[in-house]
């Protein structure tokens, strides 16, 4: 396997876009019970796509979120990832406060809604404290709710209404 150094100089011109289409597929998250795992995303309601095992050293479960052409994947030999160590992860949604309401009749433990008051920065460690409630405009972009899997693997979903450009 060979990498490539990509460096960003203030100043310096935009690479030219890839003519190679690649898309995020999967996302394999580490986790130390994989049926716990699986129970908790299919009452997600997302769509088990595969439950695969060889022997009892190796077993791949996939899921789909609705609506999303990533699925995320777990079990058994796949990753020497911590359970739970990952952070971050994103769901993007219509409606911030139908996704908050579905999540809690799911018995999810999700936080509030919120927004951030500069940027969205809050998200983050060290980030500026989130206010409560979407964002008052409701600007795309801008509205946030959090929860982490039985492992602890950290969710945000984040209200988009208009993309960004390119990104339609």
């Amino acid at each position: 396997m060979s990498t490539t150094e990509v460096t960003s100089t203030p100043g310096t011109a935009t690479p030219e876009p890839s003519t190679v289409d690649m898309r995020l597929e999967v996302v394999v998250l580490p986790v130390s019970d994989v049926d716990r795992a699986k129970h908790f995303y299919a009452g997600l309601g997302w769509r088990l796509d595969a439950d695969k095992s060889s022997g009892n050293r190796f077993r791949l479960v996939q899921l789909t979120p609705k609506g999303s052409a990533c699925s995320i994947q777990f079990g058994t030999g796949l990753t020497t990832a911590e359970p739970g160590s990952a952070r971050a992860l994103h769901l993007v949604v219509s409606d911030i406060e139908a996704a908050h309401d579905d999540l809690i009749a799911r018995g999810v433990d999700a936080s509030g809604v919120f927004h951030c008051a500069a940027g969205f920065a809050c998200r983050f460690p060290g980030g500026d404290p989130p206010v409560n409630g979407p964002h008052p405009e409701r600007d795309t972009y801008a509205s946030f709710l959090t929860f982490s899997d039985p492992d602890g693997n950290g969710w945000i979903l984040q209200e988009v209404t208009t993309r960004f450009p390119g990104r339609e």
